[in-house]
């Protein structure tokens, strides 16, 4: 079998129109493993689906720069797919061998301490960081050198904190000096992610809009894991993040907790509530308190202009965008997208005031 010089911890019909696209189409196309991490056996028929011969669809559907996309491209990047709860050898003969790179997206509460993670071995039971420090312990121990880290989780830094709980781990196992330094050698890349993936393509695919974007912050000795154009290394990432997770995902996490507020739906989708009640709410709140919180950041044109740009994506009439996919992990979502904002606004005006995104986050608490 071909060597994957990438490892991917994560199956999401967002890494498959996003991440394994880039490899598929980028210069020069990768080879990648595919991992399933979370052991969930309704998703074994996906992980077998996804390294097929022939590849998987991808749905380009949407207008960019004046014109109307709709057009399919096939993946043929994943040769390889392991699960963590049954291929954990495999798994770590990969990651020794042949491992350039991994990336991840293992969900919001993915980097979340469980109870096993404390085990001297590898336990399906652990969270993402402690089974990822295992891998890595083992890679060190075979000689190998230390590699590239591209977590895609959405949280801010998610390289440095991806980083700080690999070692805070390694230190709870008592890791010596020389697997310390060389985790620490390791390249924690930060990097933010943004395309709106909305129906799946059954086993495997996904229709996603033109937009895409995978921003890398740089650091000394960092390499793109793939050239393409919607991949961009930036000196830093702080307007990037704060632009797509205050006003895209923020938009999308108010749309959900007004839907539920009126029983809506299961099966609504965003372009459709965007043209009634909960679509008009979330403008309001967009004018009233996002974009003011904006200002006071020095961020009010930039914040303007993103969010017409957000509206129209939302509003893609190819997208069935489910607000029920959007709804999963709700409670961490208010906590990064809208509590995060209103810290991150108060921290230069105490008293700004935001009554409807307060409510939204004491709703959720109470």
């Amino acid at each position: 079998m071909t060597a994957t010089p990438i490892v991917q911890f994560g199956t999401s019909r967002f890494l498959q129109a996003h991440a394994d696209l880039f490899f598929s189409e980028g210069t020069p196309p990768r080879a990648l493993t595919v991992v399933q991490s979370s052991g969930d056996p309704a998703r074994a028929a996906r992980l077998g689906a996804l390294a097929a011969e022939g590849g998987f669809p991808v749905r380009i559907r949407g207008r960019q720069a004046g014109r109307v996309i709709d057009e399919e491209r096939r993946v043929t990047s994943v040769t390889r797919t392991l699960s963590t709860a049954t291929d954990w050898e495999a798994l770590s003969r990969v990651v020794t061998e042949e491992a350039e790179a991994i990336l991840s997206n293992t969900g919001d509460a993915g980097y979340d301490p469980r109870p096993a993670d404390g085990a001297a071995t590898p336990d399906q039971a652990m969270s993402f960081p402690a089974k990822l420090y295992h891998l890595l312990a083992a890679r060190h121990a075979a000689g190998a050198p230390p590699l590239t880290l591209f977590p895609m989780e959405l949280i801010p830094n998610n390289g440095d904190v991806l980083k700080a709980r690999v070692l805070e781990i390694a230190a709870a196992q008592g890791a010596g000096a020389g697997l310390t330094e060389w985790l620490g050698q390791c390249l924690w890349a930060n990097s933010l992610v943004d395309r709106i993936v909305s129906a799946p393509i059954e086993p495997v695919g996904a229709v996603a809009e033109p937009y895409a974007l995978w921003a890398i912050e740089a650091q000394d000795g960092l390499r793109v894991p793939v050239e393409h154009p919607s991949v961009r290394v930036v000196p830093d990432l702080e307007e990037i993040e704060r632009l797509k997770l205050h006003i895209l995902n923020l938009g999308h996490t108010a749309m959900v907790a007004f839907w539920k507020e009126t029983g809506g739906a299961p099966d609504a989708v965003v372009r459709e509530l965007l043209a009634g009640d909960v679509g008009a709410r979330m403008r309001q709140v967009m004018q009233a308190e996002v974009l003011p919180g904006f200002a006071l950041r020095g961020m009010e044109e930039a914040a303007r202009a993103y969010l017409d740009e957000t509206l129209e994506r939302f509003a893609n009439p190819f997208l069935d965008h489910r607000i029920a996919d959007i709804a999963q992990n709700h409670a961490q979502k208010l906590d990064r997208r809208i509590g995060a904002f209103l810290r991150w606004v108060r921290a230069v005006a105490p008293d700004f005031e935001a009554p409807v995104l307060d409510a939204l986050c004491a709703t959720e608490i109470a």
